[in-house]
């Protein structure tokens, strides 16, 4: 095969198992980045060497963006690099990408990450493929993002088959108004019942919900929402559910972030089975994600 037509992905240790297996859903060549650091903290990474001694010309890199700040330097070091060594398609699958929720300045002074991170992988990337990024106060990624090929993709769809297959019948809730798109993706899979708690934050950790006007008395509920950090949204609505009479409440999410014990608190609040994709790497991992991002891949070439 010419050098032209070749293409390979590049992954890191800890991202491995879900690099590989889109590596094998698009028939690409899986190749893992060393990574090490100083220790003052700097990073060095190494790529393979080949035995013709250079990349392929397109190129994808797999790095999901949780815990995002050291994953950045490593981003524009291997895109740079790559550039320098003739790479002339670059494209990132970030399932992951951080930075998307601060879209507007809350107070005068505050730094709106949004577009400044999303201008600085189109500088380094043609294509950024993403699964489910915070975009609340926008409608489409390329508006974080400005490239043609800025794809944002749904766990939704995925996450309603298992949860048809693991709770049939089941009421499917939002834990806020901010989850209406995935638990509406998801009922339309599902053909059951949806709706959305009201949410008021008091602070990071400190929320209250109120419960939609549905009946909930034996009915098993499946929390849905994007993505999990701290957990004590989930918590309050699972406690508020469990008091109203629902039988169970599971939870089915796009990014297992769990930040700190996040997962204890859902866990202490009653949830029962916690139900992710492999878009973060995490113990509650059910459903590959790989598919969707290999057919996504198809039209960035």
């Amino acid at each position: 095969m010419s050098r032209d037509k070749e293409r390979a992905l590049l992954h890191f240790a800890d991202e491995a198992a879900a690099a590989r297996r889109l590596a094998d859903a698009t028939g690409m060549q899986s190749l893992a980045v060393e990574r090490h650091r100083f220790p003052d903290a700097e990073l060095k990474l190494t790529l393979p060497v080949s035995s013709e001694g250079a990349l392929p010309e397109n190129l994808v890199v797999y790095r999901s963006l949780d815990r995002p700040n050291d994953k950045l330097v490593e981003l524009l070091l291997l895109a740079r690099h790559a550039r320098r060594q003739g790479v002339r398609r670059l494209v990132l699958v970030a399932p992951y990408l951080a930075y998307m929720r601060q879209d507007i300045a809350f107070h005068p002074g505050e730094i709106v990450s949004q577009t400044i991170v999303g201008g600085f992988l189109a500088e380094l990337f043609d294509a950024v493929v993403t699964v489910d990024p915070h975009l609340h106060r926008i409608e489409r990624l390329d508006q974080a993002i400005p490239l043609e090929h800025a794809i944002a993709l749904s766990g939704a769809p995925r996450l309603a088959e298992l949860v048809a297959e693991k709770r049939p019948g089941a009421l499917l809730l939002g834990p806020d108004e901010e989850a209406r798109q995935w638990v509406a993706q998801a009922a339309a899979v599902t053909g059951g019942d949806f709706g959305v708690c009201r949410k008021v934050r008091h602070g990071d950790r400190d929320v209250s919900i109120q419960l939609p006007e549905l009946s909930l008395a034996g009915r098993q509920v499946v929390l849905m929402d994007d993505v999990a950090s701290s957990g004590h949204t989930v918590a309050r609505a699972a406690e508020a559910l469990l008091a109203a009479g629902a039988a169970s409440v599971d939870l089915a999410l796009t990014h297992a972030l769990f930040a700190d014990d996040a997962l204890a608190v859902i866990r202490s609040a009653g949830v029962g089975e916690v139900w992710s994709t492999d878009c973060i790497a995490h113990q509650s991992n059910a459903i590959a994600m790989a598919p969707v991002l290999a057919e996504a891949l198809e039209g960035v070439w």
